[in-house]
């Protein structure tokens, strides 16, 4: 996939797979929700073929993304902010990249260190349907890679959210 617009959901039960599409609506590759139970996704090619994959590690702090050899590219953490939603992407060789949401709001910018704007997404879903987003790559990562990210800001939503609750 290259750089632009993509669109990709999220199911209600958050298992099984779906499809990332263009602006078109032609079919680029599959997003794979690995459990309900677990936070685990896999972005895979056409066939079949994983991309990069992403979870949340036992004992570990972080979102953790992996290459299609299995090799860790960079780690999502959530970062204490006020009046907003605020996560860092540290990437091993791009460097960190913020990712921050103004309060009640559905959409999310994607800026280098240096202040540079280099993605944006936003959930495009209804209240009382599972996710889904709407992603702009402008950065020099890979979309495939971007997608595990937003996933993963999505799972540390979803799990505040659980937290909430009980």
């Amino acid at each position: 996939m290259s750089a632009g617009t993509v669109y990709f959901k999220d199911h209600f039960l958050s298992r099984g797979e779906t499809e990332i599409t263009d602006e078109q609506g032609s079919v680029l590759g599959v997003l794979d929700l690995q459990s309900m139970f677990g936070s685990g996704v896999t972005v895979k090619d056409l066939a079949g073929a994983t991309l990069y994959r992403g979870q949340f590690r036992f004992m570990a702090r972080g979102w953790h993304v992996y290459d299609r050899f299995g090799q860790e590219t960079g780690v999502l953490r959530a970062k204490l902010a006020f009046f907003k939603q605020k996560y860092v992407y540290s990437h091993g060789s791009a460097g960190d990249f913020i990712i921050e949401c103004p309060a009640f709001s559905r959409e999310y910018n994607v800026y280098m260190s240096d202040g540079k704007e280099v993605a944006h997404f936003r959930k495009v879903s209804g209240i009382f349907s599972a996710g889904a987003f709407e992603l702009t790559n402008r950065s020099g990562l890979d979309t495939e890679e971007l997608i595990v990210v937003v996933m993963g800001v999505h799972a540390y939503i979803k799990n505040q959210q659980a937290a909430a609750s009980t």
